[in-house]
């Protein structure tokens, strides 16, 4: 899958669930469940044990799911996961010679960025979008709205914050798409080994993303008329 096609593949699905546990074991389940729940995309944080033989795995095994890596610090380490089938390397901060790296790569990169001023660096580096990490902070959706009236060209993902009650406003302020990580996937749900219960908040999710865009349509055309 080309990197076009896995931007394409962001911002069609808009959620980008991001798993970080404790094992290999858990790090699979996660990923498999929130497939089954309609998400074929998952971010491998690099704090999970083992993440470059999960990703690996992943790849062999769910062909149609976009697997990526999180919270990538160094190169070495963007090489290897991309060595093991990553299609898109995240950061937790904007590092300069990480989106140069997957440039070079032609690898889709999102690293995460928080000011203004740490936005448009990052933006001007070429990634394919900007994560605004942690948006809770530093006013939610709120924060999302106010820089997208400023940097209207700049394609953001929320994260940090996101949950069930936000997932709606955060698309409606702007937001790309939203990384999503312990409200998608509950420790308790994964310790219960609850797929079930996973699936079902991956499709609720999807319902929040769906229903907030075609608000936004339906506003758009009622400003056309």
């Amino acid at each position: 899958m080309s990197r076009e096609e896995v931007r394409a593949r962001v911002l069609e699905i808009g959620i980008i669930p991001a798993v970080r546990v404790s094992s290999e074991h858990v790090a699979r389940f996660a990923a498999e469940a929130v497939a089954r729940g309609g998400i074929p995309i998952v971010e491998i944080e690099m704090t999970v044990p083992g993440a470059t033989d999960v990703i690996g795995y992943l790849v062999r095994h769910t062909p149609d799911m976009i697997v990526g890596a999180g919270s990538v610090y160094d190169t070495e380490t963007a090489r290897r996961c991309i060595g093991a089938g990553a299609r898109f390397l995240t950061t937790d901060g904007f590092d300069l010679s990480i989106v140069d790296f997957a440039n070079r790569e032609e690898i889709a990169v999102w690293p995460a960025a928080l000011t203004p001023t740490e936005i448009i660096t990052a933006w001007k580096a070429g990634p394919d979008f900007v994560k605004v990490f942690p948006c809770a902070p530093v006013g939610g959706e709120s924060y999302i709205r106010t820089i997208k009236k400023a940097l209207m060209h700049v394609p953001l993902i929320a994260a940090g914050g996101v949950n069930q009650k936000t997932a709606h406003n955060f698309v409606l302020a702007g937001a790309s798409a939203l990384g999503i990580g312990g409200d998608l996937i509950p420790e308790d749900a994964l310790r219960l080994k609850q797929s079930e219960r996973i699936r079902e908040l991956a499709q609720r999710f999807r319902r929040f993303v769906t229903e907030a865009r075609g608000q936004i349509a339906a506003l758009n055309k009622a400003s056309r008329a």
